[in-house]
C-alpha cells in the first residue's frame, strides 16, 4: 500500500460517530486526565479508525503515511530554524533590532517599535524564548516613562504572538502549509499581510488602552536592573540581513515561478527558495557572522545549536500525528463525508478552517496541537490540493488564525505570561487573552478578504 490508497467507501453515519468519538477520547485524553498530546492524538486517530470499521491494515498504512509524509516536509525545517534563532538569541541579535528599533521610533512611539521587534524575531526565534530576551527592555522602557509595562509589554507580545503563528520559518505555519501542500512562499506573503494589521490592533493599539486601563507596574526583580550595554550588541542592519535571507530567497523562488519574465531565474531560485536550502544559507551565515566573529569557538557553537534542538522533538512528534489523523481521516473516506457538508452548508474552506482551529485550540488550550489538527482535517477534504496556491495560503493563515485566539488557563503561554509581567488571572484574562483574540481574528479576517481574490 502507499499514499494513492483509495479511501474506503463506508458507512457515513458510522464514520462521523467514530470521528466525534474520537476526538472526544482525545480531548478527553488530554484535559482531564493530562496525557501527553502526542500519545493522546495517535489513540484517538486510531481509535477513529478501528471505530469506522477500517482494515486494520489500513490503519498502520494510515499511520506510516502520516508520520513520514509529514515528518519529511518539516522536521529539517525545523531543526534549521531551532539552530538559526539559537545563534541569534546568544549573539544578542534580539536586542539589537529591539534597541535600535526604539532609539529610531522614540519613546513616545516605541510600543511600535516593540511590536514590529517582537514580530520579526519570532519568525526564527521561539516565543518563550523571544518573550524572555525582550521583555526587559518593554520594562526599562516603562520604568523611563513611569507608565504602565503593559503599555510597551503588549506590543510586544503582539508582535511575538503574530510572528509565532503566521510567517514562516516559525514551526506552525510550517507544518499546516505541509499538511495542505501549499507553496511557501505565498504562505509567508499572505501571513506578512495578515500579521502587519494584526499586529497593530493587537499591538499599540490595544496596548494603549491596556496601558491606560490597568496599571502593572515594573517587577521589582527587573526594576533595579542596568540598561543593555549596546557596545557589545552586533550591527543592527547585519541581523536585518541575515533574518531576510530564508524570506526573501523562499519568495523569490515562489515569484520566479508564477511571473513568465523572470521564469530566466526559476532554476537559480528554484533550488536557493527550498525552504531548507534557504533556511541552511541562513543558518551557516549566522554562525559564520553572529558566531565566530563575535568570539564564538566552533565547540561552543556546536553545543548552543545543539541544545536549541531538543524543543524540536515534541513539535515534530505532535505535528507527526497530526499527520496520522489526516490520513486516517482520508483513508476512511471521512474526507469526503466532510467535504460533502462544507459543500451542503456553502461555508467557505477559509472559514472551516478558523473555526476548526479555534475550537480545539479552545478546548486543548495548545496553539501546536490547534493548528495541527484543524490541518489534519481540512487536508482530509477531497479537491483540497486542487485550490490555487493563494486560497490554500489564507486557507493556513485561518488555521493560525483560530489556533490564536482565546488563550486562557490552559494555555501555557497564559501562565508565562502572568507569571512574567506580575499580573493575577483577571487581568491576564482581561489583556493576554483579548490580545491574542485580537491577533487571531484580525489574521483570519484579512486573510478571508484576501481569499475572495485568490
Amino acid at each position: 500500500m502507499n499514499t494513492e490508497m483509495v479511501a474506503l467507501n463506508l458507512n457515513p453515519t458510522l464514520l462521523v460517530s467514530a470521528a466525534v468519538i474520537g476526538l472526544i477520547i482525545m480531548l478527553i485524553l488530554i484535559i482531564k486526565f493530562k496525557i501527553q498530546a502526542m500519545i493522546s492524538i495517535l489513540i484517538g486517530a486510531i481509535s477513529i479508525g478501528l471505530i469506522a470499521g477500517m482494515p486494520v491494515d489500513y490503519i498502520i498504512t494510515a499511520v506510516n503515511d502520516g508520520i513520514g509524509n509529514t515528518l519529511k516536509g518539516i522536521a529539517l525545517l525545523v531543526g534549521l530554524g531551532s539552530m538559526f534563532g539559537a545563534i541569534l538569541e546568544i549573539s544578542g541579535g534580539a536586542q539589537t533590532l529591539a534597541v535600535t528599533m526604539v532609539k529610531w521610533f522614540g519613546d513616545k512611539k516605541a510600543a511600535w517599535a516593540l511590536g514590529i521587534t517582537g514580530l520579526v524575531i519570532a519568525m526564527p526565534v521561539f516565543f518563550d524564548a523571544g518573550l524572555i530576551i525582550l521583555i526587559p527592555l518593554a520594562f526599562s522602557l516603562a520604568k523611563r516613562t513611569k507608565r504602565s509595562s503593559l503599555f510597551y509589554v503588549i506590543p510586544l507580545l503582539a508582535g511575538l504572538a503574530v510572528g509565532h503563528a503566521f510567517i514562516p520559518p516559525t514551526p506552525g505555519p510550517i507544518l499546516v502549509s505541509t499538511m495542505l501542500g501549499v507553496d511557501l512562499g505565498f504562505v509567508m506573503i499572505v501571513g506578512i499581510f495578515c500579521g502587519i494589521f494584526a499586529m497593530i490592533v493587537a499591538g499599540p493599539v490595544w496596548g494603549a488602552i491596556c496601558g491606560k486601563n490597568y496599571n502593572i507596574p515594573v517587577p521589582e526583580h527587573v526594576s533595579n536592573q542596568e540598561d543593555f550595554d549596546e557596545s557589545k550588541l552586533p550591527n543592527f542592519w547585519v541581523i536585518v540581513g541575515i533574518i531576510l535571507i530564508p524570506l526573501l530567497l523562499i519568495i523569490l523562488d515562489s515569484v520566479t515561478g508564477v511571473i513568465p519574465a523572470l521564469g530566466f531565474l526559476q532554476p537559480v531560485f528554484g533550488f536557493l527558495g527550498e525552504p531548507f536550502v534557504a533556511l541552511l544559507i541562513a543558518t551557516v551565515a549566522a554562525m559564520l557572522i553572529l558566531g565566530l566573529r563575535h568570539g564564538y569557538t566552533t565547540s561552543e557553537l556546536e553545543k548552543v545549536m545543539t541544545k536549541s534542538l531538543e524543543p524540536t522533538g515534541l513539535i515534530l512528534l505532535v505535528t507527526a500525528c497530526g499527520g496520522v489523523l489526516r490520513y486516517v481521516l482520508q483513508y476512511s473516506g471521512l474526507g469526503d463525508v466532510i467535504g460533502n457538508a462544507v459543500a451542503s452548508m456553502s461555508l467557505p474552506i477559509v472559514v472551516l478552517a478558523f473555526i476548526v482551529a479555534a475550537l480545539v485550540r479552545i478546548c486543548v488550550g495548545s496553539s501546536t496541537v490547534a493548528m495541527t489538527m484543524a490541518a489534519g482535517i481540512i487536508a482530509a477534504i477531497p479537491g483540497i490540493s486542487e485550490l490555487s496556491p493563494l486560497y490554500l495560503a489564507c486557507t493556513t493563515a485561518a488555521i493560525a488564525g483560530g489556533a490564536t485566539v482565546c488563550s486562557q488557563f490552559n494555555d501555557s503561554g497564559f501562565w508565562l505570561v502572568k507569571s512574567l509581567v506580575g499580573m493575577d488571572e483577571k487581568t491576564t484574562l482581561k489583556t493576554w487573552t483579548v490580545m491574542e483574540t485580537l491577533v487571531g481574528g484580525t489574521g483570519f479576517l484579512v486573510a478571508l478578504v484576501i481569499s475572495f481574490f485568490a
